[in-house]
């Protein structure tokens, strides 16, 4: 039986594009695919025959040297029996929509040559500042590990004198398709890895990879206010890609060590000002450290331990703030410890003092006396 034309069987004209033919295909095989007309015996046969007649035409004419042979030579110029490409088998149901599958499972592109083209992975770098550098900003360097080619091959990966070799598994493609039930997924290709080619002699410089992996210093600015845990995105400066690929990209991760004095809060500051006996009893003057540099705050007579004052404009200016935050300072009353005889001595005479004094030099130990007896009422 003749074999019907290969433009009629896909039903497009001569001068069909290569999108054309392939939507034409994607449509045909879909509605004769035999997975999908499980009828009585003949229909399933005739879907069968239909499917392979679609697909041995999309394999002519999707190929420009086959379509190029048949155009001149009609169906003797791609005869298999006359050393020509041939269409065997049925293939796998999603061949169709190869393209589509291969994005999806892949997560490349076709680049020249019919090879997956991948984005190289991206990196991360862990970075420690102070908080004085995360409030105010700096300017940093980091090594980082680069990639750059090797002298010995020239990027060839090849030892020198030898050539690479084109893939036999998937004949320079780069993937292969793997039937899974009803589906044929397109994979990477196991043995170049998706390359297109084999290395028989690798170079003993590079070991085949074609580059060679040093280090390279990239300056880094550091934004005033950022915080513990933010990320800074350096564009392609990760991991090359594949096949020609883009690079990927370097994350540097914020690290904030922790500060001897003062304790971040979002864009506020807090710290515990240690304070003598006498200071708080009396009041006075006590100086506040602050990321700026010292301030001071004027305690009034009888400060209680625990109070805090809060100094405006004090803190940090975060990334997203439009004016900084404050800094909280929260007084702890210091006990005098190794005390002298003579210290001991006048302590105790004041705390008789303060007793015949009554409830007004201890307001606080009053109310909580009474909270207690109304407790064990």
């Amino acid at each position: 039986m003749a074999k019907r034309d290969y433009y009629d069987v896909l039903g497009v004209p001569k001068n069909a594009t290569e999108e054309d033919i392939k939507k034409a295909y994607r449509k045909l095989a879909m509605k004769h695919h035999p997975d999908r007309n499980q009828g009585e015996g003949d229909d399933t046969k005739k879907s069968e025959e239909k499917f392979k007649e679609v697909k041995e035409a999309y394999e002519m004419l999707s190929d420009a040297q086959k379509r190029a042979a048949y155009d001149q030579h009609g169906h003797a110029g791609v005869d298999p029996n006359r050393g020509g490409p041939g269409a065997e088998g049925m293939g796998g149901f999603a061949e169709a929509f190869g393209d589509i599958f291969g994005d999806i499972f892949n997560g490349g592109r076709r680049g020249g040559g019919g090879q997956q083209v991948y984005r190289g992975s991206d990196l991360s770098y862990a970075m420690e500042i102070s908080l004085e550098e995360a409030a105010h900003g700096k300017d940093a360097q980091i090594r980082i590990p680069s990639w750059d080619t090797c002298d010995t091959c020239k990027g060839s990966g090849a030892k020198p004198g030898t050539s690479a070799k084109t893939c036999s598994t998937c004949n320079g493609g780069g993937t292969v398709h793997m039937r899974q039930g009803f589906f044929s997924i397109q994979q990477t290709c196991p043995h170049c890895h998706g390359s297109g080619k084999i290395i028989p002699e690798p170079c003993t410089t590079c070991s085949g990879a074609g580059k060679i992996k040093r280090q390279k210093t990239l300056e880094v600015k550091i934004p005033a206010g950022i915080n513990e845990g933010m990320r800074i995105r350096s564009a392609g400066n990760g991991e090359p890609g594949t096949n020609g690929g883009p690079a990927g990209d370097l994350y540097i991760e914020i690290r904030i060590k922790e500060h001897d004095i003062v304790e971040r809060d979002g864009d506020d500051l807090h710290c515990t000002v240690p304070v003598s006996f006498t200071t708080v009893a009396l009041g006075g003057s006590i100086e506040v450290p602050t990321l700026a540099g010292k301030a001071e705050i004027e305690l009034p007579e009888g400060t209680q331990h625990g109070k805090t004052f809060r100094l405006r404009g004090k803190g940090i200016k975060g990334l997203r703030s439009s004016y900084p935050g404050d800094l909280y300072a929260h007084v702890s009353v210091e006990t005098p410890v190794k005390l002298t005889e003579h210290q001991r001595k006048l302590l105790k005479e004041l705390d008789e003092s303060l007793k015949k004094g009554g409830e007004k030099h201890s307001p606080n130990a009053k109310s909580w006396t009474d909270r207690v007896k109304d407790l064990f009422k």
